[in-house]
């Protein structure tokens, strides 16, 4: 039973999800324009070289990636506890070790990333040029998002999302712009689009930071560190790095290795299958993002029953967002491809299948992610969970040396990803409680079911219509129509039938 402070919070959650979505449906068309037109300007190796270059940087990451986790989590908690002197606090140690952090990260790119960019990379001469533009650019913006990082957490911790929206436009008319520049352009396309996503990301940066300092009081930065604090950092942080690791190894990594054994065409066509991710996932992104914070502020108040209920109802229905979106997706990729890219690289197609399987296993556990940063004791969750995850690169790359496709680095990663969802219920179950039975039972059962019904159906539908654009357009009619009837019959249970129809009635209500 929700309390009325509890019910305030789900409508908190519902309104922000709202402004997120209005938000991603701009970015993502915005954004999927983009990608056609970029890589019709700069053609598939240089987009392969703007993909895997920028992929050096990103291994960086992995040295910030666990002070950022611990960053948001740290900032987010003490808001749940209305502790603003401590949140000061906080915030200005995050800043200053976030600039500390940069500075290490540029003279480790500046060496080992530039000697291996020029002396391992399988990048053609007389391209190597571009590249190292590229990489310069994507050091700075790098360095940028690491900066911005205490001031993106405070945003999402106050549950501000319409800062999120009304600056994402921004964002996205201005990468809009450069794209309609670019095939306009007579000198070298590849390093005039790497200035000039620079300075979008300047830009951007500069207005959240001025965003924060006007609207929360914790942002006015003080040069201050405060040694409580940044030993609490450091030591969620440090084990967090384990975590860190693997992200960044299983994504960037494999891309590194996916460069050495099959060249810069097949990273065009990964770079365009996790811009299909990107795409996708921000209708999960939007929801988890409004959820987020709640999870943490309610482990934070000692109040697990409701984190419980959140997390369980979070996984549920971003599984069930992502089905709606995919399944179509799934079921036409090579359609949808040819209609959005005109020209599509080898491996793209089955690249971009995978990595949609990939998603929709890894939504289950991102709320059980959440209560895990919330409870703040990783040790052994990084352990276990972190070094299944690190067995992405090794694993591929053994792969690779044996003789198989570029493929199976996607395939190895989809089966880490169940063994680390199995690991998730073992682990929060003694941290926190967790009742793995009835978490199994109401979320991971109950959208296995639905997946498969919903999925017969609509192959069934998709393979007796033709290919083009009628036939996509109804296979997706047809599909997301089915889905949500099983979402509702199967998926849901009586409180949330309940709600949905209450809902429906309301909106039709309203347009009479």
């Amino acid at each position: 039973m929700q309390t009325n402070g509890h019910s305030q919070d789900t409508k908190r959650i519902a309104r922000n999800t709202i402004l997120l979505y209005l938000r991603m449906f701009l970015t993502m068309g915005v954004s999927l324009y983009t990608s056609r037109v970029i890589l019709a300007a700069l053609g598939v190796d240089d987009f392969g070289i703007y993909n895997v270059v920028g992929g050096i940087v990103g291994m960086f990451s992995v040295i910030s990636g666990s002070i950022s986790a611990a960053i948001s989590r740290f900032i987010t908690f003490e808001l749940g506890k209305n502790n603003l002197s401590r949140l000061k606090v906080i915030f200005s140690s995050a800043v200053i070790i976030q600039l500390f952090f940069s500075l290490l990260i540029i003279i480790l790119a500046e060496s080992i990333g530039l000697w291996f960019l020029n002396c391992k990379m399988n990048i053609a001469a007389d391209k190597l040029y571009a590249a190292n533009w590229v990489f310069q650019c994507s050091i700075i913006s790098f360095v940028l998002n690491l900066i911005n990082v205490p001031y993106n957490a405070s945003i999402i911790a106050h549950e501000k999302m319409s800062a999120f929206a009304y600056i994402s436009v921004i964002e996205v008319c201005l990468k809009l712009a450069i794209a309609s520049v670019l095939l306009y352009v007579q000198s070298d396309r590849l390093i005039v689009y790497s200035v000039s996503l620079l300075i979008v990301m300047l830009v951007i940066r500069v207005i959240y930071i001025v965003y924060c300092r006007r609207h929360f009081q914790e942002c006015g930065l003080e040069f201050r560190l405060d040694r409580s604090v940044l030993k609490a950092l450091f030591s969620f942080s440090g084990w967090n790095f384990i975590g860190a690791s693997s992200a960044v190894l299983r994504d960037q990594g494999v891309n590194i290795i996916i460069n050495i054994f099959f060249g810069v065409a097949v990273n065009a066509a990964r770079g365009i299958a996790t811009q299909v991710l990107s795409a996708v996932t921000q209708f999960v992104q939007s929801f988890m993002m409004a959820l987020n914070p709640q999870i943490t502020k309610s482990y934070a108040a000692g109040d697990t029953d409701y984190m419980f209920f959140i997390a369980k109802k979070g996984a549920k229905f971003s599984f069930y967002i992502l089905l709606l979106v995919t399944l179509p997706i799934y079921l036409r990729t090579d359609y949808v491809l040819n209609l959005w890219l005109g020209v599509v690289p080898p491996y793209t197609v089955v690249f971009t299948k995978l990595i949609l399987i990939f998603i929709l296993t890894e939504s289950v556990s991102s709320p059980l992610v959440t209560i895990m940063l919330a409870t703040g004791r990783i040790r052994n969750y990084q352990l276990v969970v972190g070094g299944l995850q690190m067995a992405n690169f090794p694993v591929s790359y053994i792969l690779f040396k044996s003789g198989f496709p570029p493929q199976a680095a996607f395939l190895t990663s989809i089966f880490i990803s169940v063994g680390c969802l199995l690991a998730r219920l073992v682990m929060l179950r003694s941290m926190v409680g967790l009742n793995v039975r009835d978490y199994t039972s109401h979320v991971i059962i109950n959208v296995i079911v639905v997946a498969v019904i919903a999925f017969v159906p609509s192959y069934g539908i998709s393979a007796c219509l033709p290919d083009d654009f009628v036939g996509f357009a109804l296979t997706s009619v047809c599909s997301m129509i089915s889905t949500s009837v099983v979402i509702y019959v199967a998926g849901c249970d009586r409180g949330e039938k309940r709600y949905i129809t209450e809902k429906i009635f309301s909106v039709l209500k309203a347009g009479k």
